[in-house]
C-alpha cells in the first residue's frame, strides 16, 4: 500500500499541538531519558516504540477504564488505548526530530460486533514511511518495531469490512480526538469510536 502524505510539508509531522505536546516537561525527560541509552535516531525510535509498546498499557488489556489523549497524560497515568499510545509515540519520536504521522485502521472490535478505527503511526526514515503499530502485545497479537517490511498487530481482513487507510496525517483525525475527550470512561469510548474515516 502507498502511503500519502497529508500534506507535502514534512516539517508538520514535527510539530507539536494539544495532542501530542512534545514540549512539556515530562516528554522532554521521557525523550531525553529514552535517547541517552542508544547511538544514533534508528535505535532511539525503536527504543521509544518498544517503551510505548511495552511500558504502557493498552488499557483494554490491562482493564484500565481511564481515558487519555494527551501524549503527556499518557505518560503520566501510563495507560491508553491505540490512539492515545499513537499520540505518545508521535510526541516522543517528534521531540527527536523524527518525522511521524498518524495513521489508521478500520477493524472489526475483538468480539467481533463492529468495526472501529484503529490508530498507529508512521515514521520517516530513508525517505520513506514506514507503520508501526505501538499498541501492546498479547496472545495472537506480535508487533514490532520494523524498517524492513510491517509487523503490524493486525492485517485488515477486507471480506469483513477491515480496511488500510493510506492518508498520513500531521494531527490526529479530529473524529478520534472528539470520542477521546468526549469519554467518560473507555466503556462509553467503546460505544462512540468512530467505525471508519
Amino acid at each position: 500500500m502507498e502511503l500519502i502524505q497529508e500534506t507535502p510539508d514534512l516539517s508538520a509531522y514535527l510539530a507539536a499541538d494539544e495532542v501530542m505536546d512534545h514540549h512539556h516537561p515530562l516528554v522532554r525527560e521521557t525523550a531525553a531519558r529514552l535517547a541517552s541509552t542508544v547511538a544514533d535516531s534508528y535505535a532511539y525510535a525503536r527504543a521509544a516504540y518498544e517503551f510505548i509498546r511495552d511500558a504502557i498499557p493498552h488499557s483494554a488489556d490491562s482493564g484500565d477504564s481511564r481515558v487519555t489523549w494527551r501524549a503527556s497524560d499518557v505518560l503520566e497515568q501510563e495507560t491508553g488505548i491505540c490512539h492515545a499510545k499513537a499520540h505518545a509515540l508521535a510526541a516522543l519520536l517528534r521531540a527527536e526530530d523524527i518525522p511521524t504521522a498518524l495513521c489508521y485502521q478500520s477493524l472489526m472490535h475483538d468480539d467481533g460486533s463492529a468495526l472501529c478505527v484503529h490508530g498507529l503511526i508512521a515514521v520517516r526514515f530513508n525517505g520513506a514511511w514506514h507503520r508501526q503499530d505501538c499498541r501492546g502485545n498479547k496472545p495472537g497479537v506480535d508487533a514490532q518495531f520494523s524498517l524492513e517490511g510491517e509487523r503490524l498487530a493486525w492485517v485488515p481482513d477486507p471480506e469483513s469490512g477491515e480496511t488500510d487507510y493510506s492518508l498520513l496525517y500531521a494531527e490526529p483525525h479530529p473524529a478520534v480526538v472528539h470520542a477521546l475527550k468526549a469519554a467518560p470512561d473507555r466503556e462509553y469510548l467503546w460505544k462512540t469510536l468512530p467505525t471508519a474515516l
